[in-house]
């Protein structure tokens, strides 16, 4: 934590923590906005269908949501629940079934049916809102709306929801391991000299008026917090990739004056999607494209609609985060928040206390993208550097069904141990197979982590059951002890779970299997023992 790499991230504002809250105490809110409860688990979103329209001068929103959606068991005058937080209000609540009652309880609208629900059987709820929605303070990294001027004076408006959930200015079911199945349609209610940017594909544009509509439209599955809004002075430039489905749209939708800017600097996209095809296999959405949208805050990685705040330069706000000087040869936001459309947009966690299966496999496409884009040299040193940045504070794993993520570590440490586990592996295209395989397996789908480590343990035909506990279950990193007398080495671990199953090979070439019992082994050669320094692992030579 002393270290200046960590303080510039400190000041950049808390990269690898954007959420985290330590020591929190836990509340009946908290497990009926986390957990999939008596209220959601009959039902499951088929699609939103909603309209948005911001007031810059009172820093306000009002619109509506359709919610459609399938009933997936038997079940009498149930209560749905709607998550919608204070101070939105919930206006006017109809459905095309009987409604006995509905009440906005602080942060959810409780509906009470008054009918026999059959399995199968399909129904919309129409939720008319308005209010004066949070602001953010500091956005991403805590939720709100954000309501500026550019640097002309227009006025720029979006949102950033991720930690505290889309239900901050949206009517929505509000939880990670429901998205709408068919996707959502968007529409952005404007003064006609403002452009309204959304997710997918702009499908319609009408005047009326003063106001301008812009319609949108995701076919895909989507995440709730990527469902976002951005209102400002845009202009546009498009371009397509020639990619493993065929071609994909790239869409660039930019402040008038940064045009310029974005041209040369987007010229990034391709080789990125390239370098993450190869890795992980086809962008995840190209019936949606591929989208970067000038953004008011640093960025994130919002389905098809990628915000974009980086100055229009490379690093992390021109900084490199591994003090290696290897991430200033490409744009932070870029790479980052792209590669969440593979792990995080098309694969999702089901619940935010797994969160790290969205940002360790994302850091770690950084990795995997300087391999393709530099050198595999320069990808490990850019790896091991960003350690000096692991606090090592709580477990990677949060609290599960509160809305809670765990240790910000989640994403170099999380990052880290994934190098360490394709060094085990010893196969880069076994490995790369496995990454692509995730994709494909678990593709448009939630998932658990235990759903993760068994497909990598299978696929690999190594247990790695133990090594999953060590690094995301424990603040605990493996320490490595050894001593060498000549062609001997001596050897155990210290700090691990018990039967720890984390093999290391030394000298290029030989594996030794290390418990916490002490262990000798011959060397094929009696020269100074060579440590590999890609393992998240102490080294500590006790001779």
């Amino acid at each position: 934590m002393k270290k200046l790499s960590y303080t510039l991230i400190l000041a950049s504002g808390l990269a690898f923590g954007q959420f985290f809250e330590k020591d929190k105490v836990f509340t009946r809110q908290d497990t009926l906005k986390g957990s999939n409860t008596q209220f959601r688990n009959f039902w499951d979103v088929k699609k939103y269908d909603l309209s948005v329209e911001p007031d810059f001068a009172q820093k306000s929103i009002r619109g509506n949501n359709k919610i459609s959606f399938e009933i997936i068991k038997d079940i009498t005058n149930p209560v749905f629940q709607i998550d919608l937080q204070q101070p939105m209000k919930a206006d006017k609540v109809e459905g095309n079934f009987s409604i006995k009652d509905w009440k906005q309880e602080g942060d959810f609208i409780f509906i009470t049916a008054n009918k026999k629900f059959k399995k199968g059987e399909k129904y919309t709820i129409d939720v008319t809102y308005s209010g004066n929605p949070l602001i953010a303070k500091n956005a991403p990294w805590d939720g709100g709306w954000v309501f500026t001027k550019d640097e002309k004076g227009n006025p720029w408006m979006s949102v950033a929801d991720e930690g505290i959930g889309a239900s901050i200015w949206l009517p929505t079911k509000d939880i990670w391991s429901d998205e709408p199945d068919n996707g959502i349609i968007m529409k952005i209610i404007t003064p006609n000299d403002l452009v309204g940017v959304g997710n997918g594909r702009l499908i319609d544009k009408k005047t009326d008026g003063n106001k301008t509509t812009y319609t949108w439209q995701v076919k895909n599955p989507i995440n709730a917090y990527s469902i976002i809004p951005n209102i400002g002075k845009y202009v546009n430039f498009k371009d397509t990739f020639n990619g493993e489905k065929g071609k994909l749209d790239l869409d660039y939708w930019v402040l008038d004056y940064n045009l310029d800017k974005a041209q040369k600097q987007f010229q990034q996209v391709k080789p990125m999607i390239s370098a993450f095809e190869y890795w992980f296999g086809p962008y995840p959405f190209y019936e949606d494209s591929y989208k970067l949208v000038d953004s008011p805050y640093l960025g994130m990685e919002h389905q098809s609609n990628v915000a974009y705040g980086n100055g229009y330069q490379n690093g992390y706000r021109g900084k490199d985060l591994s003090g290696t000087g290897i991430g200033l040869k490409w744009d932070y936001i870029i790479i980052h928040e792209s590669g969440h459309e593979w792990f995080a947009n098309n694969i999702t966690a089901k619940d935010q206390a797994d969160m790290w299966i969205h940002e360790s496999f994302t850091m770690y496409s950084e990795v995997l993208f300087t391999e393709k884009f530099l050198d595999k040299k320069s990808a490990d040193v850019y790896m091991i550097g960003l350690r000096n940045v692991i606090q090592n504070d709580v477990p990677i794993i949060g609290q599960y069904g509160v809305r809670n993520e765990g240790s910000g570590d989640m994403y170099p440490k999380g990052a880290n141990m994934l190098h360490t586990i394709r060094q085990v592996i010893n196969n880069d295209e076994k490995f790369r197979q496995i990454l692509r395989g995730l994709s494909k397996e678990f593709y448009h789908q939630t998932v658990t982590t235990k759903q993760i480590e068994d497909y990598i343990s299978a696929k690999s035909g190594i247990d790695f059951s133990s090594v999953f506990n060590q690094y995301l279950r424990t603040i605990k990193i493996p320490t490595l002890e050894y001593s060498q007398n000549g062609d001997s080495l001596k050897f155990r671990y210290t700090d691990v779970v018990e039967n720890l199953k984390l093999p290391v090979i030394i000298n290029g070439d030989q594996t030794i299997t290390p418990t916490e019992s002490w262990q000798t082994v011959k060397l094929k050669k009696n020269t100074p023992v060579e440590l590999n320094p890609n393992y998240y692992i102490h080294y500590k030579n006790v001779q």
